[in-house]
């Protein structure tokens, strides 16, 4: 097993070692569970997440242990950046790879457990959410000081993206599944407007956030930047729909 821990959580390696080694009989599940498995565990009164991503295939086996970092390596390596650069994410806490004989075995993510949080994934399905264009607004404010720093998120989609209120009446945002980003010196119009792609589908939810982007970003008008934020969106859902097509045609000849 190796393992890296943050100097915040040293004392705490006997226990954090002995969950990973109980995953599959301790903790509590949390989420669906489809890809990979979240499990909650207490630390001394405190909730932390317990991420095991799913067990690669043969060819990633061999790539995580020569080539590329692992998913659990790389989430708690780009938490721990964020987090320097003043970006909301859940505290990173440790990270473990498992290896055998070929490869990349298994691995996991620790981080703190975020409580009293919705998903943007919320707002965009429930057109009634109280507050709603005033948290889209705040949102894009704080994709764009993503984008400002150079931080590309490949995953900034719905699910990605943990909102909770603050005492002031504000919304604190924090990013989770981590484990793809790109970090840039800057990022041009076309890389900032292709990162709202996957976001929402609704044309009304991409004018407000054109609308406040353009507030923020003067190199294009607001026609600019709502034309082309759609047509990111556009051109996604459209290829997220062929792919939808496409996996229901193959189940129906395996059928």
């Amino acid at each position: 097993m190796q393992l890296k821990i943050h100097p915040a959580f040293v004392e705490k390696e006997n226990y954090l070692v002995s969950a990973i080694k109980n995953f599959n009989s301790q903790g509590v599940v949390f989420g669906d569970g489809n890809r990979n498995i979240i499990k909650l565990f207490d630390l001394n009164g405190k909730t932390i997440n317990i991420k095991s991503f799913k067990t690669p295939h043969l060819i990633n086996k061999i790539a995580y242990k020569y080539f590329r970092k692992s998913k659990a390596r790389r989430s708690f390596e780009f938490a721990s950046k964020l987090i320097e650069m003043q970006i909301g994410t859940p505290k990173p806490i440790a990270f473990f790879e498992n290896y055998d004989a070929i490869g990349l075995k298994d691995s996991y993510y620790v981080c703190e457990h975020l409580e009293n949080v919705f998903e943007f994934r919320d707002i965009v399905e429930n057109k009634d959410f109280q507050n709603r264009e005033l948290i889209i607004r705040e949102f894009t404010q704080f994709t764009f000081g993503l984008h400002e720093k150079g931080i590309e998120f490949l995953d900034h989609s719905p699910g990605n993206t943990l909102i909770k209120k603050s005492t002031d009446g504000k919304y604190q945002f924090f990013l989770v599944d981590l484990n793809r980003m790109n970090f840039h010196e800057s990022m041009d119009f076309n890389s900032r407007m292709k990162n709202f792609n996957r976001l929402t589908p609704q044309k009304v939810m991409i004018a407000i956030m054109s609308n406040e982007y353009s507030k923020w970003y003067t190199e294009k008008s607001e026609a600019e930047i709502f034309n082309k934020m759609w047509q990111e969106t556009h051109e996604f859902q459209e290829k997220f729909a062929r792919k939808k097509r496409l996996k229901k045609k193959i189940k129906f000849w395996k059928k």
